[in-house]
């Protein structure tokens, strides 16, 4: 689903015509005629972003925004502040509020689904790994927090140098964090080695989109991935925000800077990145040796049991549907016998490999028996689910596998495995299901059997209640 989005405006003709645009780009849209209102709805129906006019009789937006971020069932909820007026202190109230953008009215269409966009980004991502957290600490593995905050390191790259030493100087009395002046090339060189926390980069440099290459070349690079990344762009250059955005920026600044601005927008940014990078070491550190198979790598089963009650919950709270399949791999028997279990052990773990590879970052592959894997897919539909099976079975059953076994004319030995896929879908919503985990899952390995019954290679689908793909 491309994502629930609240619009919370007093005047019901921008309410519709805010409807319309995002409809156009396949959002679900609910309306809230005003600040209590939205209060309600909110926490209710907890959507995936707000739309907030600043200006309501009975609450004004900043009064629920402040207590939409104090509240922790609608805390995470990305707020894009709206109102009629563009000046630095509006932008500031709002950021000061607790809103993770700004936008002044008339809304440009292209910047507004940008920003709809990568907000929405940006949280299933931070919504992700907080899932992944609570799979952690829900098996025994909770750590105390830790409220130390250290600096962080701060890259400024502007056209020229002048411009970014300008720029620091602004910073350097609001932020007590280490802040550089970099030329673009050494960005890129020092991405290799310890790489800043957060960049701030104008969308033009030598040359006019010089910034926005830059973008593509961090995003693209695994020690920058996760950096926070503000672009820089002139306050008319509005397809150059957008396609900032588009490209993985973690918000926009306009030109010239107000550093007031900026230093919110990086403190915000920089909490974001140092959370995202805190969850990741505990769940990377915590769980690689309590939750995942030596072999392979991916997550055991007792990982998996506890990660897919969690995503059935969250489906069936956001009345959402998920996938879960059963994956198993043809006579895999007659590899141990016939080549040996160093063999198998290669096949498996070539197996598991194929598998992760084509999947989404959001979804899950685990190891939860000597042959048989699960896969859990959440916020999916049936169809989508089902192309994935399918997809997942292709690569496997299109890819040699080359055994350990030695060679053959001086050839190496290779095989085609093959893998039979039990699918259910459940959760909420016409096509999901609210049955038991346990229901589900034997609901999958019939599925399964069905597809070894009917000759194998193939992906069966389990009726999983209410409706089927």
């Amino acid at each position: 689903m491309p994502g629930r989005i609240l619009v919370v405006d007093d005047v019901a003709t921008n309410r519709i015509i805010l409807k319309v645009k995002l409809a156009s780009a396949a959002y679900e849209v609910l309306q809230a005629g005003g600040g209590a209102e939205a209060l309600r709805m909110a926490q209710r129906d907890r959507p995936d972003l707000i739309l907030l006019d600043s200006a309501m009789p009975d609450l004004d937006g900043l009064e629920v925004c402040r207590r939409l971020k104090a509240d922790k069932r609608t805390a995470e909820i990305p707020i894009i502040m709206v109102t009629a007026r563009d000046d630095p202190a509006s932008r500031i109230a709002a950021l000061e509020a607790g809103a993770e953008d700004f936008m002044s009215k008339p809304l440009d269409d292209i910047g507004l689904l940008a920003r709809v966009r990568s907000l929405l980004r940006a949280s299933g991502i931070a919504s992700e790994l907080a899932l992944r957290e609570g799979t952690r600490q829900a098996l025994g593995f909770a750590e105390p927090t830790c409220d130390f905050a250290p600096a962080g390191r701060f890259c400024l790259i502007a056209a020229d140098e002048a411009t970014a030493t300008l720029w620091r100087h602004g910073l350097a009395d609001r932020l007590r964090d280490q802040l550089e002046v970099c030329a673009p090339h050494d960005a890129l060189k020092e991405a290799g080695k310890t790489a800043p926390d957060l960049y701030v980069i104008a969308a033009d440099l030598t040359r006019d989109g010089e910034g926005l290459m830059l973008l593509s070349e961090l995003r693209s690079r695994q020690s920058t991935r996760h950096a926070g990344i503000i672009i820089a762009v002139d306050r008319a250059a509005q397809t150059a925000a957008s396609m900032a955005l588009d490209m993985g920026a973690s918000d926009i600044v306009t030109l010239p800077i107000d550093f007031d601005e900026l230093a919110l927008r990086m403190r915000a940014q920089f909490a974001r990145k140092r959370q995202g990078d805190r969850l990741r070491s505990r769940v990377r550190d915590g769980l690689q040796l309590a939750v995942t198979d030596p072999l392979t790598g991916l997550f055991n089963r007792r990982y998996a049991m506890s990660h897919l009650t969690r995503v059935r919950d969250r489906a069936l709270a956001a009345d959402r549907t998920f996938a879960a399949m059963l994956i198993d791999l043809d006579r895999f028997k007659q590899v141990n016998d016939t080549h040996g279990h160093a063999a198998g052990d290669v096949v498996l773990k070539s197996v598991s490999e194929i598998l992760s590879a084509n999947l989404r970052s959001v979804d899950l592959v685990a190891r939860i028996g000597g042959e048989e894997f699960l896969a859990i897919l959440p916020d999916i539909v049936p169809r989508a689910a089902r192309k994935t099976a399918e997809r997942l079975r292709e690569a496997v059953s299109g890819r040699p596998i080359a055994l350990p076994s030695g060679t053959v004319g001086g050839e190496p030995v290779t095989m085609l495995q093959t893998v039979s896929i039990g699918l259910v879908t459940g959760g909420g919503g016409p096509a999901g299901s609210d049955v038991s985990l346990t229901e589900l899952l034997e609901r999958a390995d019939k599925a399964l059997y069905e597809a070894k019954k009917c000759g194998r290679n193939r992906v069966a689908l389990a009726a999983a209640g209410r409706a089927a793909a």
